[in-house]
């Protein structure tokens, strides 16, 4: 009986073992499952069985500083083989609050294996005064972007300059950054000022001295009274923090962590033009300007023509306002006005001038009055309104017909509100550019019937056909070359999408803006996207979902993030020549390899 007993023991062990052996397992382990937003976290990806194609998780809401690292080991206990496979990884948490870590897979004997989700909870920074700081907590200390406002209590449509300014201790150093959030400046008439090159200054910053770069500057015309928010400016910025630890040269080494910056929300008190002492004839010009009236000439004969320019030239909001009105006597003809513009922005406002051109045509001989016009506005230095009235100036037509109207209107009592429209007179050579007198030439028909243009278009048919056997054949050949018709129709995509990037070339920020949304707008097409869903790691996914090579994704994203950054770092004609030509190569490789 006990021998009975000990065979099913034997027999039930041994294939439990040989169960256990085959069992496989593949599970994910974190060091912690809470920690600090200033901690890091190690998860750890094992299996008991050699597996191939490992597909980490995103990491969603955390920033992976190292991995993977893959260990391998092989063990005998007691005559048993046992084996482990891990990739484990370093990573810190972005911000608080909770979050899940996706499943892993990996594929093992043809099957895939999947982890189970695992949950973290990130909380406050946590301190600990024996441990020496982190490097983001050295970075935050080290690392500030400040926006300078020239004035936060402006008058309505007075200029306001804004620079945003990164400062960054001696300490560390900064090797990139890249915006994360750009503002929209609602409610303001914004105008940028182009920065061509960083420079590297040294300044003050809360006392201790820092160096800084000028990274935006903008000039802004409030619309709207009240208080008005300016949308912070935000960077994710890359910092190289020393360590203590020594290279074998004696050099220190440096550790790289991420920073986000932003240069916080600024709000401006913008004040209402005083209602006191407002001129009638005030449009909103608001700054310092001269204001003049000028004529081309004041002598001429009737049918010449002759200029009128009211012109206003100075500092302020020059794009912003309307002229006034010139107003002339009814027996002058009056063009409409040409607007002209010739005004230059820096980080004081707008300054240069602007003017709208009249065309006059008188139409009788006499003296015609061109009446002063006024023109207002508001000096938010003195805080007064100010008018300036043109001279009044005479046009004196000295030949052409004389009305009677505008010979009563010459006397010195006259008003030019009583001229009346007269109709044109007709002087003999008015209309002397017209030829009235024609020159007929008399022809003889031509017989069509057996001349020589009869026999070409009889025999021209027949000519046709063997021309059109040839281009049908043509047409087949270039039907059957499949390769060759998606290379030529990759090649007139790229150029659709690029055609507007490749004529603002020299001009960086219109090229980089024209090239990636020419990325955008084509991703948009092949993709079905919408603007929301666009993501690199969406776009990455669906683009090798599509059969397109690891490769040509990851330039094509990289593309992406050269526009991004060129914005705010300079650029040559030759780096933009390359940009270009590589992004078309990139279209042209994803339309050829894309599956439907």
């Amino acid at each position: 009986m006990k021998i009975r007993i000990l065979i099913i023991a034997f027999i039930i062990g041994f294939f439990g073992n040989a169960y256990s052996q085959d069992e496989v397992q593949f599970e994910a382990k974190a060091s912690k499952q809470k920690l600090g937003v200033n901690e890091r976290l190690r998860i750890e990806f094992s299996m008991n069985k050699d597996g191939d194609n490992f597909v980490p998780p995103s990491f969603e809401g955390f920033r992976v500083e190292m991995g993977p690292n893959q260990s391998v080991s092989h063990s005998w206990v007691n005559g048993k083989r046992s084996f482990s496979k891990s990739y484990s990884y370093i990573i810190s948490p972005i911000s608080k609050g909770n979050f899940t870590i996706n499943q892993a897979k990996v594929e093992i004997d043809g099957s895939t294996y999947k982890t189970f989700p695992i949950k973290i909870e990130v909380t406050g920074a946590v301190s600990d005064p024996n441990a020496p700081p982190s490097a983001d907590e050295i970075a935050g200390e080290n690392l500030h972007l400040v926006a300078e406002v020239s004035d936060a209590s402006p008058y309505l449509n007075e200029a306001v300059s804004v620079v945003y300014k990164l400062y960054v201790s001696p300490s560390i150093n900064v090797s990139n950054f890249v915006p994360k959030a750009n503002p929209t400046y609602n409610n303001f008439w914004s105008q940028d000022i182009k920065v061509k090159r960083y420079n590297v200054e040294n300044g003050l910053y809360n006392g201790k001295q820092y160096r800084f770069v000028v990274l935006k500057r903008v000039v802004l015309y409030p619309q709207k009274t009240g208080s008005l928010e300016i949308e912070p400016l935000s960077l994710d910025v890359t910092v190289d923090v020393p360590t203590n630890r020594r290279d074998v040269f004696g050099g220190r080494l440096f550790t790289q962590t991420h920073k986000t910056v932003t240069a916080g929300q600024r709000k401006l008190n913008v004040r209402p033009l005083p209602t006191k002492g407002k001129p009638d004839g005030f449009t909103g010009a608001v700054g310092q300007f001269d204001f003049d009236v000028i004529t081309s000439k004041s002598d001429l004969k009737a049918n010449e023509s002759l200029s009128a320019k009211i012109k206003v030239s100075g500092k302020g909001n020059l794009k912003l306002i309307s002229l006034p009105k010139l107003t002339l006597p009814s027996s002058l003809e009056v063009y409409e006005p040409e607007h002209e513009e010739s005004v230059s922005t820096n980080l004081s406002g707008m300054s240069g001038e602007i003017s709208d051109n009249y065309t006059i045509v008188p139409q009788y001989k006499g003296k015609y009055p061109i009446p002063g016009v006024a023109f207002s506005y508001f000096d938010p230095k003195e805080e007064a309104y100010k008018t300036i009235t043109s001279q009044q100036s005479v046009i004196n037509v000295y030949e052409g017909p004389t009305s009677a109207s505008v010979a009563n209107a010459t006397n010195d009592n006259a008003d030019s509100s009583t001229l009346n429209k007269q109709p044109v007179s007709t002087i003999g050579d008015q209309f002397r550019y017209i030829k009235l007198d024609a020159d007929f030439v008399s022809k003889k028909a031509n017989v069509f019937f057996g001349s020589i243009l009869y026999y070409i278009l009889l025999l021209a048919p027949l000519l046709l056909i063997p021309i059109a056997i040839l281009i049908g054949k043509k047409r087949a050949a270039m039907a059957g070359d499949v390769v060759g018709n998606r290379v030529r129709k990759a090649n007139k995509l790229a150029k659709k999408y690029l055609s507007e990037a490749k004529r603002n070339l020299g001009n960086k920020e219109a090229f980089y803006e024209s090239l990636e949304r020419a990325l955008h707008n084509y991703l948009r097409a092949k993709l079905k996207l919408v603007t929301s869903e666009f993501s690199k790691e969406k776009i990455s996914e669906l683009l090798l979902s599509k059969s397109v090579d690891e490769q040509v994704v990851n330039e094509f994203i990289a593309l992406l993030k050269s526009c991004e950054l060129a914005r705010y770092s300079p650029s040559t004609i030759a780096e933009m020549q390359s940009d270009y030509n590589k992004a078309a190569e990139v279209i042209s490789l994803i339309d050829k390899q894309f599956r439907s």
